[in-house]
């Protein structure tokens, strides 16, 4: 794909492994949803203390007002905890339900007033072995809201992390279990640093084992927490996870039977699990995995649950040579059932449908003539080419990849690759020529080599000479000649040889 193919050989378009690569597409982003992030606050704010947005001056006061309220409620908890009278474990419970409410309430929470307190070693305290559930449940839930702060704020929670870790075991009470993994699952979502610390002092074994059973809401905060803890990009907590007894019978389980929100959850695991684990990408696709994941692509209208499938499929049919054959070679009607739930999806409203589906379709079309011609004669070639020509940019490069790879057979034992030319001519005549002559133009190195490459494609596959004309009639020279002296030497060799080879000085004498 580096070098300019000859008229003998040509690279398909998109090697098999490309996209996965990508972060924004292999793995979760930051963004847990539009608006939040990876961590979550143990509750919403309230009501009763919403914030003034028309003064700074009250916005001012109200915030002095509620870190002296949390600097108090700090210390009352410092006195609850050395309290030993009748009644000590009531003050105890009240102080710590005073000070997670404030740290709930408010938009702007008062977690770095609570830490220079000294809040930490108290919550960490009231986590001790034999506490009653209500104030382990409350002071998880302070640590959860904390660990749901800036940086620094969340590794604050270093010295509470065995103890959390300690209290997502069985025989915690559901409610503490699932507070605690919700904590957990904060901390595991600021960084790497956090996630290898809460790995290696054991989370993932008791958080893989609360995914097990069918419990609804503890299940999907289980779900949550592993897939922030198995992120990477180290690939080992994705590989234990996989060997771990059970948890394939319960993501298929929960993937055929749970609602959209667990769904969701589990997929964000399976996002994890193939886009990091070889050995866990071969585990999932002996199991009818695949077959779920399409089943949900085409029965949701879940944005939340449709991404993480995608990226699911696109991962799961991007893996090593002998992974992408078990997927697809499993014979066409499961790849035609893929096909159409993808079409589904480039009909969306929503762009990240289209590009993430138009990234599924191109690791697909990457592999053999057969399943080139499914697509092709699919409601999704129409599709395509109508997005390459009215899609942003991000969309539209997606799609290129998926066009192009329709038209270049696989490369044969001699290593060389070759046209599939009724597909060109159809695309082509069709008028897919200007969308990648705009990627030539753009400013993206990667979209104007495709852009270059697929030019190439039609300069030497069109009958009669018609890709020079075509090339000409879409301004495709000058979108050449701009890379004259272009400072990327690939890109520049390219361009030059094309234009050599192609409209030299002979070019046009015979018209």
């Amino acid at each position: 794909m580096d070098q300019l193919p000859n008229d003998d050989e040509i690279e398909c378009l998109l090697n098999i492994d490309d996209g996965i690569n990508d972060d924004e597409k292999k793995i979760k982003n930051k963004l847990w949803q539009e608006g939040s992030n990876d961590r979550r606050d143990g509750v919403g704010v309230s009501s009763d203390m919403d914030v003034p947005i028309d003064s700074d001056m009250i916005i001012e006061e109200e915030q002095s007002i509620l870190e002296a309220q949390t600097s108090s409620a700090v210390e009352e908890l410092k006195l609850a905890v050395a309290f030993q009278g009748k009644g000590a474990v009531q003050r105890q419970v009240n102080a710590l339900s005073e000070l997670r409410r404030l740290l709930s309430r408010s938009e702007f929470p008062p977690v770095e007033i609570a830490l220079r307190s000294g809040a930490i070693p108290l919550l960490a305290q009231s986590l001790s072995f034999g506490s009653q559930d209500e104030q382990l449940l409350e002071a998880a839930w302070c640590l959860t809201n904390i660990a749901a702060g800036k940086p620094e704020e969340t590794r604050a929670l270093l010295p509470a992390l065995p103890l959390l870790i300690a209290h997502i075991g069985e025989k915690s009470s559901l409610p503490v279990a699932e507070q605690c993994a919700w904590a957990l699952g904060n901390v595991a979502g600021e960084g790497e640093e956090l996630r290898h610390i809460l790995i290696s002092q054991g989370a993932l074994l008791p958080l893989a084992k609360m995914m097990l059973p069918n419990k609804g809401s503890t299940v999907r905060t289980a779900a949550w927490a592993l897939s922030n803890l198995i992120k990477g990009p180290d690939p080992k907590a994705a590989t234990e996870l996989i060997k771990i007894d059970g948890v394939v019978d319960a993501i298929l389980r929960h993937m055929r039977k749970s609602d959209d929100e667990l769904a969701t959850e589990i997929a964000w695991v399976v996002v994890y699990l193939s886009a990091l684990s070889t050995i866990a990408t071969s585990v999932l696709v002996k199991t009818d995995l695949l077959q779920l994941l399409i089943e949900r692509l085409a029965s949701s209208n879940s944005l939340q649950l449709l991404i993480p499938v995608l990226r699911s499929l696109g991962n799961l049919i991007a893996g090593d040579a002998y992974t992408t054959n078990a997927v697809l070679v499993v014979g066409h009607e499961i790849t035609d059932n893929i096909i159409r739930a993808l079409s589904k999806c480039l009909k969306s409203e929503h762009r990240v449908l289209k590009k993430e589906a138009a990234w599924v379709l191109s690791n697909i079309a990457a592999g053999s003539v057969a399943h080139k011609q499914l697509i092709y004669t699919s409601e999704a070639s129409p599709l395509l080419l109508q997005l390459l020509s009215t899609s942003p940019f991000d969309i539209k490069k997606e799609v290129a990849y998926v066009v192009g790879n329709l038209c270049v057979a696989p490369a044969e034992g001699s290593g060389r690759s070759s046209l599939i030319s009724d597909h060109l001519v159809s695309f082509v005549r069709s008028g897919c020529l200007r969308g990648f002559i705009d990627l030539v133009r753009s400013a993206d190195i990667e979209a104007a080599r495709l852009g270059l490459q697929f030019m190439e494609l039609v300069l030497r596959g069109m009958p009669n000479g018609e890709g020079q004309q075509l090339v000409e009639k879409e301004d495709g020279i000058d979108a050449m000649e701009r890379f004259q002296f272009h400072e990327n030497e690939d890109l520049r060799n390219m361009a030059n040889q094309l234009v050599d080879k192609y409209f030299g000085e002979d070019y046009g004498l015979d018209h």
